[in-house]
């Protein structure tokens, strides 16, 4: 079942073809500064994309006995709008019964889909990417109060430095990304090879 989840290299060969892994100059919303940028839903707009990499994600979750062994009854969760299209991929792979979103509303991340009239199934969290682990934290605390246990969390790519467990519980991925981050624009400049050529400039 290993061999069938795509090596890291056939990742980012999908993410570069679909323009989902970009390169140029790129302000985050902290004001950090960066060469390379993920757009996950340019490698989602094709369904073949969206197959191979939430098929590939859920292969981690099957492969894990405690959680195979809880199927159907189990919860996807994604911990923004952002991550929809994967938590429908896992959970359509793994057969999953229920699928739920976060929002973010008045800067604090929330449920508004009434999840507490219902019974909320031992959850698997899943987001497009992780990069400082803050969302992934924050949905975790969400399901907890509900008083529901979560059982994995993945995403597609996570930042190098991004947290590998929570609370115990392994952050998994197709792909792990070094990007290193500068606090201005000379020092992104000056970090650049003779070779690079990004003439992109975007802020988010």
């Amino acid at each position: 079942m290993v061999d069938l989840i795509p090596p890291p290299e056939a990742i980012m060969k999908l993410l570069t073809d679909t323009g989902a892994y970009r390169r140029g100059h790129f302000i985050y919303p902290n004001g950090k500064h960066a060469s390379h940028y993920f757009q996950m839903p340019l490698a989602f707009r094709q369904y073949d994309n969206a197959r191979i990499l939430s098929v590939a994600l859920s292969r981690m979750f099957r492969m894990e006995k405690s959680i195979s062994s809880r199927l159907p009854r189990v919860s996807v969760i994604s911990p923004s709008p952002g991550g929809i299209m994967v938590a429908f991929g896992v959970r359509e792979a793994l057969g999953a019964e229920q699928i739920y979103w976060a929002e973010m509303e008045e800067g604090k991340r929330q449920f508004r889909q009434y999840m507490s009239d219902y019974e909320v199934y031992p959850a698997i969290i899943v987001d497009d990417i992780n990069r400082s682990g803050n969302a992934i934290r924050e949905t975790i605390e969400l399901v907890k109060e509900l008083g529901t246990e979560v059982i994995g969390i993945g995403t597609i790519a996570k930042f190098e430095d991004a947290p590998n467990d929570f609370d115990g519980i392994p952050a998994k991925s197709l792909l792990s990304f070094d990007v290193n981050f500068y606090d201005s624009e000379d020092e992104w400049r000056g970090s650049r090879s003779a070779s690079d050529s990004e003439e992109q400039h975007v802020r988010f």
